[in-house]
């Protein structure tokens, strides 16, 4: 389901309403960029080459946030809101994360930086082992998978927000829920995800 207008050329005399244009047009080209590397039926669970050539597309863009700020919705009674860019095929959803500061958040880091604590699978309850931890800055991309075990993502800033954009695929935890673990005793429990605070660029109704 494209949501993009094909780029153009401009050769009038720039000013900001021109630059804005095409700030926002080059969002928009990503996402139509993803739409055809995963085309009617792909997922990133589909093979290799399909999952690096979605790490690619992601690593080409450069964020600015006039392009994208429209998809952002912030909510200072909640750590974290969830909004949808765009449905895929099925088989994967668009997301745009925007977390609070100092709050645990993956995909491409559009605003911010975010530090992401990853851990073994628990086969015992106790406290859960921590494997790594990096750092992530604007314009960077990271991937998480259930065989690379669970992890954690947080924004590390005491003052400032975090945006990032985030590829599910498929999007079970959009009508399934997911599980939560707890890092002191490896206990887990399922939930269900949150509605969605906006759609397409409009906030969604209480």
């Amino acid at each position: 389901m494209p949501l993009a207008t094909a780029d153009f050329l401009q050769s009038a005399p720039t000013t900001r309403k021109t630059v804005l244009s095409n700030r926002h047009t080059r969002f928009q080209r990503i996402i139509e960029d993803i739409q055809d590397v995963l085309g009617p039926t792909e997922g990133i669970t589909s093979s290799e080459n399909v999952r690096f050539a979605l790490q690619n597309t992601l690593e080409k863009y450069r964020s600015v946030e006039d392009g994208w700020h429209e998809f952002a919705f912030k909510d200072a009674s909640q750590t974290f809101t969830r909004n949808l860019v765009a449905k895929g095929n099925g088989n994967y959803n668009l997301v745009r994360l925007l977390r609070a500061p100092e709050s645990p958040l993956c995909g491409l880091i559009l605003k911010g930086s975010l530090t992401e604590t990853r851990y073994a699978w628990p086969n015992t309850l106790g406290r859960m082992q921590i494997t790594k931890q990096t750092n992530f800055n604007r314009d960077e991309v990271t991937y998480m998978a259930d065989n690379l075990g669970l992890h954690k993502i947080s924004n590390p800033d005491l003052n400032g927000y975090a945006v990032s954009l985030h590829l599910y695929t498929p999007p079970n935890a959009a009508t399934e829920g997911c599980n939560v673990f707890d890092a002191e005793t490896g206990k887990t429990t399922h939930v269900k995800v949150y509605n969605y605070h906006s759609e397409f660029g409009k906030k969604c109704g209480k």
